[in-house]
């Protein structure tokens, strides 16, 4: 399973607010597109969607930002595919064919089906907390390519 860009910015967006949720109250879109080194302009749709959605909060203005809620961390990945419009694609055939269900089932589908319910059920039961829980030095690397995360959360 491939995920979109709309989700890897959703997911790591939320990674880098929680980091510095420890040190800062809100953090701006500006900072967030930077340290990711993606675009501001999509980003800002993906952040507003997670919004929307109950996963952060954000407040306007020049002291405004992203921060975290009581959802933040208890939110599934699942629910990112949500968010991001991915659900289909969980469903996709494999092969890309146009038709392809336990009907008519393409050459690889009984095989991809298991892993398919197995990725379902990981998705279902990792939340947001689940992840910032694990090795944080490795993890900030895999969130900002400038790696910079821990540094500005502990506030060097």
């Amino acid at each position: 399973m491939v995920f979109s860009k709309s989700f890897g910015y959703a997911l790591r967006g939320i990674l880098y607010v929680v980091i510095l949720s420890k040190k800062k109250a809100r953090v701006q879109l500006d900072e967030v597109a930077n340290e990711l080194t993606v675009p501001r302009h999509f980003l800002g749709k993906v952040m507003k969607n997670l919004v929307k959605e109950g996963v952060l909060d954000s407040m306007k203005g020049p002291y405004g930002g992203f921060c975290t809620n009581d959802m933040t961390l208890k939110t599934t990945l699942f629910k990112l595919v949500e968010i991001t419009g991915e659900v289909e694609e969980l469903n996709t055939c494999v092969l890309r064919l146009r038709k392809c269900s336990s009907q008519y089932p393409c050459p690889m589908h009984k095989q991809v089906e298991g892993v398919r319910k197995q990725w379902q059920r990981l998705l279902l039961s990792t939340t947001i907390g689940d992840l910032v829980n694990k090795d944080i030095a490795i993890f900030n690397s895999c969130i900002s390519p400038k790696s910079r995360i821990g540094k500005a959360a502990n506030g060097n």
